[in-house]
């Protein structure tokens, strides 16, 4: 009765394999391909304990593991799953467990994890979400992850199951490989395979969004979401304000929107919220994506949502006064270019309150940066210079937009100084730059005036081929405030960024964390009201850094690197806009705990 037992499981098992592998088709393109970085998720398990895939940026390495609970494929390798990581939990790589299948329960989740013994924490991805954005089609299914998230293996485990075969042992094994590859700092041979194992079956997003036209659901979707960006005269690459112009790009719509790369927001969703938080809703994600699976009709144009008029380049609209820069600048083909500083009269006869500021640049080929502060008539500048901050911009960056109540002053007879930093294109170029200001509407001043605060660390020092190097600044708030809002900055090399407070009565709380910090998007996070934060409160900054050969925009992993302008050396500022509370002496702010990291800018 054993043998016969055995064999009849034999068979049923190669039965299954032929049927869960018989719909085989040419492996499809991953919506996340190897090298490319996973964006951040959060997912609950069966208890209902939220983690994220950021919540493991100090490992080595991650592999997501997804498994079906009535997968026999999948239950064969949970034995061999955990056995690996317990093999290389020391060699600092996790393992997570992702369950993507509608039909399973968060209690027959749990209950299939206690019976198999799947000591991996699993995570359950309610409508395959995750799955779906990394183009994971199987169970069991796996990618291995590095300490930046980036794909460096997907697909099976070993080769021991096919289409029409089952071997007693594996010839290859594939991710034990890729891993072993990878700790060696070696690129992965093989990168991808054929995964083996259960289809997992989604919502139809055609189901869900049967009859979307562009003119009923798609134009107000990219209106609300996408064409503040994409009209003329601003950064975005192309127009997104007509039927045509979208139809034109749907395939690349549909593909950055399903990879959470548009509209581009890098906040933990677990950490605050923010008024201009940026993301798509899933409904959104899935509108769009049903749409250009239908073939993007166009519907009827009596249902589209009335136009919006933008000022030509503007996004926070036609400005109330434009500076130009003073001159024409000529940036030259190659080389290092310094900062250049430049001065504008504004020749304002009494203070100004400004609402909104928007830097432009004239060339954004060219112009990486720019910082406008004001100097006041008979004072030289501030060697904080962002005591006078007006208004800035990086890659990626929103400009200013302040709450009702709230301006920014400049005083009267100042000077406008420009900071700018040009990058090289091989060519040479020239730039004239503006500065567009929206005044505050009322009879009386704001009640309340908006500053700035950076706090730094200028005395970085991030070793050769450091893959998680941590740099910290801190400030004791000097007074009682409101924060406005938070803005990052670090180079190429900035991984992740973390605002952390403390406050007077011990009390911890994440302020703000971007997990996956991308230089090519410097955002702002404001919040949607003013946040108190007393005196004594400490403020930390918490960043870090990754100086290895695996970060692919990383200059040289070989040399130490140091605080510097150009983009190659690295910078570490988290900026703060805040406010005065009621009743605080503005000086009273100005002052810092002594042997606080704070920035210490050589005047320009």
């Amino acid at each position: 009765m054993r043998q016969f037992g055995t064999v009849r499981g034999a068979c049923y098992l190669a039965v299954t394999l032929l049927v869960i592998s018989s719909t085989f088709a040419p492996l499809a393109t991953a919506n996340v391909p190897v090298g490319t970085r996973v964006p951040n998720f959060a997912l609950a398990d069966a208890a209902g304990q939220t983690q994220a895939l950021a919540d493991f940026r100090d490992q080595k390495a991650v592999v997501l593991v997804f498994l079906g609970t009535e997968c026999p494929v999948a239950n064969l390798y949970v034995p061999d799953l955990v056995a690996m990581q317990e093999k290389y939990r020391d060699q600092g790589v996790r393992f997570i467990a992702i369950n993507p299948n509608p039909g399973d329960t968060a209690e027959e989740i749990a209950k299939h994890a206690e019976e198999y013994g799947l000591k991996l924490p699993v995570w359950i991805d309610a409508g395959g979400r995750v799955a779906k954005t990394l183009g994971v089609t199987r169970t069991p299914e796996v990618l291995l992850l590095d300490d930046r998230a980036a794909v460096r293996y997907r697909g099976r485990i070993d080769d021991r199951y096919g289409v029409d075969y089952k071997r007693n042992e594996a010839t290859r094994h594939d991710l034990a490989e890729a891993i072993d590859e990878h700790l060696a700092g070696k690129p992965v041979t093989i990168a991808e395979t054929e995964p083996v194992g259960c289809l997992i079956t989604f919502p139809s997003a055609k189901e869900i969004n049967a009859n979307v036209t562009y003119s009923k659901e798609v134009a107000r979707i990219v209106q609300e979401n996408c064409q503040k960006c994409h009209h003329a005269g601003t950064a975005a690459p192309f127009e997104m304000l007509s039927f045509d112009d979208v139809m034109n790009h749907g395939e690349m719509i549909k593909e950055v929107v399903q990879r959470r790369q548009m509209p581009p927001w890098h906040a933990d969703p677990r950490y605050g919220t923010f008024s201009n938080d940026r993301r798509l809703t899933e409904q959104e994600i899935d509108t769009l994506v049903a749409w250009v699976d239908a073939g993007m009709p166009r519907g009827d144009d009596k249902d589209l949502p009335t136009t919006v008029e933008y000022a030509d380049g503007w996004t926070i609209g036609k400005p109330d006064i434009v500076f130009d820069l003073p001159e024409e600048v000529t940036v030259p083909a190659s080389g290092t270019v310094p900062y250049r500083y430049f001065t504008t009269e504004t020749n304002f006869e009494e203070d100004v309150w400004i609402q909104a500021a928007e830097a432009r640049p004239g060339n954004r080929a060219v112009v990486h940066h720019i910082i406008a502060f004001y100097q006041e008539p008979g004072k030289e500048p501030s060697r904080r210079f962002e005591d006078q901050w007006i208004v800035a911009t990086a890659p990626g960056d929103m400009p200013l937009v302040l709450p009702q109540g709230v301006g920014r002053k400049i005083p009267k007879g100042s000077k406008i100084i420009w900071q700018m930093h040009y990058t090289p294109t091989g060519k040479e170029e020239k730039d004239r730059s503006q500065i567009g200001l929206i005044l505050y509407k009322g009879d009386e001043p704001p009640k309340y005036e908006a500053r700035t605060r950076g706090l730094a660390n200028v005395r970085l020092a991030i070793p050769p081929g450091a893959s998680h190097h941590e740099v910290k600044s801190q400030l004791t708030v000097p007074a009682d405030v409101y924060l406005l809002s938070f803005s990052p900055h670090m180079h190429v090399r900035g991984k992740d960024f973390e605002y952390k407070a403390t406050f007077p009565d011990g009390k911890q709380e994440v302020l703000l964390s971007v997990p996956q910090y991308d230089f090519n998007w410097q955002s702002t996070y404001r919040l949607p009201e003013p946040r108190f934060v007393p005196k004594g409160t400490k403020i930390q900054c918490v960043a870090h850094y990754d100086n290895s050969p695996n970060n692919p925009a990383n200059p040289d992993p070989k040399i130490e690197v140091h605080w510097g302008d150009q983009t190659w050396e690295e910078m570490m500022i988290g900026y703060l806009d805040y406010m005065l509370a009621d009743g605080v002496p503005k000086e009273a702010a100005d002052k810092a705990a002594p042997g606080e990291d704070v920035l210490d800018t050589p005047k320009p």
